[in-house]
């Protein structure tokens, strides 16, 4: 695993203890809501979190990208998919979002690479 990618695990996670430890009911519940979001449903896992990856990029969240770029990963999405994704993003968002699809694409390498 690259430090790139080790770093931002890790402060997702430590950050996220922090913010739950709070007992927050709003965020709480607001994120047990995208948890449950992602979850098999009629629409399986794998296409769930490619939505969120282009919803993410169209809204410009690297943070929010490379969290569904980890996820699609790890449900085994290609490379040809996520460059298809990428495809949607950019015609959905414009040009404003290539910046975002250059750092995806430097996080999908790095992913590949670990």
């Amino acid at each position: 695993m690259s430090q790139n990618i080790k770093e931002f695990n890790d402060y997702r996670e430590r950050l996220n203890e922090v913010i739950l430890s709070k007992n927050n009911k709003v965020i709480k519940r607001l994120w047990n809501l995208d948890t449950n979001t992602y979850e098999e449903g009629v629409l399986n896992a794998k296409t769930k979190e490619m939505l969120g990856l282009v919803a993410s990029m169209v809204l410009r969240c690297d943070d929010c990208i490379k969290y569904h770029l980890g996820k699609v990963y790890a449900l085994g999405v290609t490379t040809e998919e996520v460059y298809e994704i990428f495809a949607v993003a950019n015609i959905v968002g414009g040009t404003i979002v290539i910046p975002h699809t250059r750092r995806a694409a430097e996080f999908w390498e790095e992913l590949n690479a670990s």
